[in-house]
């Protein structure tokens, strides 16, 4: 049982929130990679890979975050820079379905989903951001918040490369294409015009509020066109709208939360920047 010092380090520690939404990301990509790739029986050998990784890092990371020290700093360096090399090489390999032979807006729409892999690439950024940028500095808050942005755009790109596959059928299809672009440009906002105020925190969280919303909803549909139509459940989960690609949505809100939060804290500091003193979970 944990003690009320500890329990309160989880409170107080940003960067162990964000290790913890880590481990669980790479946890859950393992589902979606092993549905993904089902659609095609991993027909290529190298499409085991981001499977096998997925099931190998969170007991790594899990374990080194207890063991803490120099283990913890290396483990995160060697599983981030592999995961960002995982993120790019699935983008290449995605995109040479078609894409590099024709190099038109058809073959991108019906290739594979180009920027689903970036998931990794996202990943493994954020575990560099945890070992290298000290916590409770205004830099961590702001690097975590930017790549909540960068993810936010990608399910842009997603939302609209997916639905435009059936010419946006149905009208509802639109709104994670305009939820996720209204959400990148609310967290954007602080490194365009700094600082940000107080009523900017209250809309952030509204929005996020929304993109929350937008995925739970999308996630309910999904799961109910699969669970409709001919054939075996299991090929309409595989082949059917991907179960789980809403769900970014909500997950993406949680980061967003770590890095405002964050980054809220920092404002109110004298400096501006937050404490200045090396943070023994973080630090070798």
């Amino acid at each position: 049982m944990r003690t009320p010092t500890e329990l309160q380090q989880w409170r107080t520690r940003p960067a162990l929130w964000l290790e913890a939404f880590i481990v669980t990301n790479f946890a859950f990509l393992a589902l979606d990679i092993f549905l993904a790739h089902s659609a095609n029986q991993f027909r290529e050998p190298a499409e085991y890979l981001p499977l096998l990784f997925s099931l190998l890092a969170p007991p790594v990371l899990a374990a080194a975050l207890l063991l803490g020290g120099r283990l913890r700093k290396w483990t995160g360096y060697v599983t981030g820079w592999i995961a960002i090399g995982i993120g790019l090489a699935g983008v290449l390999f995605h995109l040479d379905n078609q894409f590099f032979y024709e190099k038109t807006l058809l073959t991108l729409t019906y290739a594979a989903p180009f920027a689903a892999p970036l998931a990794y690439t996202g990943l493994g950024l954020l575990l560099l951001v945890n070992r290298m940028i000290e916590e409770h500095t205004r830099a961590w808050a702001e690097w975590v918040q930017l790549l909540a942005c960068g993810g936010f755009f990608g399910n842009f790109v997603l939302s609209l490369t997916d639905h435009a596959t059936n010419g946006f059928f149905r009208p509802i299809e639109w709104l994670p294409v305009a939820s996720s672009a209204l959400a990148v440009g609310f967290l954007i906002a602080p490194f365009l015009r700094p600082p940000a105020s107080r009523e900017y925190y209250s809309w952030c969280y509204a929005v996020l509020g929304l993109q929350a919303a937008v995925g739970l909803l999308g996630f309910s549909l999904h799961v109910s066109a699969s669970l409709r139509g001919p054939g075996a459940l299991w090929d309409r989960v595989v082949n059917g709208a991907p179960l789980f690609a809403p769900l970014l949505f909500p997950n993406l809100v949680l980061l967003s939360l770590i890095g405002l939060s964050a980054y809220s804290e920092v404002s109110k500091s004298p400096s501006g920047s937050g404490s200045t003193s090396p943070s023994p979970a973080i630090q070798a």
